[in-house]
């Protein structure tokens, strides 16, 4: 069973993805951010960043640390402490992480992610499945168990990516 909800997606514009997931986090907004918008915290879930130029316009490259992707473009927004935008080469496109405090209290925060991107339909399954995936390992590394990317494997992932692809046929629907 996942703590992350299903991610959804649209397409426009034959091959245009736009890929949502909102995530609610029993952690504080400061906390979430740091991890989702600094060089220390995103290589515990996610990719290393160097440089994130943590500013409007500012320089980003991110490399995957479970493989061989580095992607580099620019930050196209930038509110610290509820919105990281990075809009990088064409595979993964405009990547934006919103944070609000979660209306329960507590120190709890929502995560509105989203991704614009072009992609075929199997590559729209890949990165909703992989997405998943970073999010469970966020999860994780926000409880204070960051990824180990040397153990890392692609047995998680493909589990999410048939799921994903079951889910867009007519039957069996999804079930984590």
């Amino acid at each position: 069973m996942s703590e992350i909800p299903r991610g959804s997606c649209e397409t426009h514009d034959g091959n245009l993805r736009h890929l949502r997931y909102v995530i609610d986090l029993p952690h504080p907004p400061v906390r979430v951010w740091a991890a989702v918008a600094t060089p220390e915290g995103l290589p515990q879930w996610l990719c290393a960043a160097d440089p994130l130029e943590p500013r409007l316009g500012g320089s980003v490259t991110l490399r995957w640390l479970n493989g061989d992707t580095v992607v580099s473009g620019t930050v196209t927004a930038w509110d610290p402490e509820y919105v990281a935008e990075y809009t990088v080469e064409p595979t993964h496109g405009r990547i934006r992480f919103h944070l609000e405090p979660s209306g329960g209290g507590g120190g709890s925060t929502v995560l509105r992610f989203t991704n614009e991107f072009r992609a075929t339909r199997d590559e729209k399954l890949d990165v909703m499945a992989g997405w998943h995936d970073h999010f469970e390992r966020l999860v994780r590394a926000l409880d204070g168990d960051p990824t180990d990317w040397r153990t890392w494997t692609a047995e998680r992932w493909q589990h999410l990516r048939d799921l994903y692809e079951r889910d867009e046929a007519p039957w069996p629907k999804w079930e984590p």
